[in-house]
């Protein structure tokens, strides 16, 4: 049978601010216009930041592979830990060639990860400061390695091309994380959930900080985790809230990582876990609370719904539903959700960002009512929104 194209595209009537924007792209899109924006004196600073912003987007994978390598050689854990260093004392640390290592220490400045100190040193820069001593942020930023190598071709991402030969060497994010990619994720071996398992353990405090911030835990007797790795916010919790029985579920493997943790950590009289899919396996009832983190963006419309009804039925009657996840359209970080998040879950081969109010229509299609959104110190991060099920 011969391949068939897909339909052509309706165009919709023409809107009265076409005719507008389309003079305005031909006014911004002329060679003599855009000479005469630059040497004008009231448009000049407009011209410039304007052309220092599309250099930004060429040169964003050079900035991103400044702070990889500096995170790799842990220099602002060093930093912090010894304080400012000379080049030569970094680049007889890291057995590299002094010049090398000044063009990457000069590079970090201009990214203000670093700051020139005196006697020739470098210290701490103010976007560096925040990353020292975080092994979650350290984590998150190596980690990204296996998305470029998604994006070295991003063309053959869009089209969903499984036949184009990868760019780059090894794995992309649909192996980093790989119960994406099956509908049998309880068959993983337990190898397999190793690498994503340490991450979201490292990189949990990010989140867990801005829930119990935004969200009193102690008013609740019964926590229910879902989707809560290895234990990594079930800890943070339980210890928020001494009261609280908590519990974890998740993939087989990963939830025998957090029963670990627990006895580690002292607190398996209070917190257990359960082993499942969530989305083949009923959820332990009697919870008063559950929490999704970050786990929402990971799935389809269809899959949340499931996912969701499955969460109400759990909950006892007027019991809560604390989600947090970073949202599409937050203010002040646009580009994070569909920028960002858009293509890192087509890479990963699920999910996709989702803004607040495609979030409640998801959950009062679901059966919850009262939703609302939670404060958070860092929305950058993650959001929170709290909705509860009826008596």
């Amino acid at each position: 049978m011969p391949a068939t194209s897909p339909p052509a595209a309706v165009a919709p009537a023409a809107h009265w601010s076409d005719g507008l924007l389309a003079w305005r792209d031909r006014l911004l899109g002329s060679a003599r216009f855009r000479h005469w924006a630059q040497a004008f004196p009231l448009t000049r600073w407009i011209a410039r930041r304007r052309a220092a912003e599309v250099f930004d987007l060429v040169a964003g994978f050079v900035y991103s592979q400044v702070l990889l390598a500096c995170v790799q050689l842990r220099l602002f854990d060093l930093l912090l830990a010894e304080g400012p260093q000379t080049a030569a004392a970094l680049a007889a640390r890291w057995q590299m060639p002094l010049a090398n290592a000044e063009r990457l220490l000069r590079a970090a400045v201009a990214l203000r990860l670093l700051q020139h100190r005196a006697y020739g040193r470098v210290g701490l820069g103010p976007l560096g400061a925040p990353l020292a001593g975080d092994a979650g942020l350290a984590a998150m930023v190596e980690h990204h390695a296996a998305f470029y190598r998604d994006l070295a071709e991003p063309l053959a991402l869009l089209r969903g091309d499984p036949g184009a030969p990868a760019a780059l060497p090894g794995g992309g994010l649909a192996d980093y994380w790989p119960y994406a990619g099956t509908d049998a994720p309880q068959a993983l071996p337990p190898e397999r959930l190793a690498a994503y398992s340490a991450l979201m353990a490292a990189s949990q405090p990010l989140v867990a900080e801005q829930v119990l911030q935004a969200y009193p835990l102690h008013r609740h007797r019964r926590l229910l985790d879902v989707g809560g790795g290895n234990g990594a916010f079930a800890c943070r919790a339980a210890q928020a809230a001494p009261g609280l029985q908590v519990q974890v579920f998740d993939l087989p493997g990963v939830a025998a990582l957090a029963q670990q943790r627990f006895a580690q950590a002292g607190l398996a009289g209070r917190c257990g876990a359960v082993g499942g899919d969530f989305f083949q396996d009923a959820l332990p009832v009697g919870a008063d609370l559950v929490t999704l983190l970050r786990v929402v963006h990971d799935h389809d419309d269809d899959r949340v719904l499931r996912l969701l009804r499955a969460v109400r039925r759990a909950l006892v009657p007027g019991g809560c539903l604390l989600l947090a996840e970073p949202l599409a359209d937050t203010p002040g970080a646009e580009r994070m959700g569909h920028a960002y998040f858009g293509l890192y879950l087509l890479a990963m081969g699920r999910g996709e960002p989702r803004s607040e109010a495609r979030l409640r229509e998801l959950l009062a299609e679901a059966g919850f009512i009262q939703v609302q959104r939670l404060a958070t110190a860092v929305p950058l991060q993650a959001s929170a929104v709290l909705a509860k099920t009826p008596e």
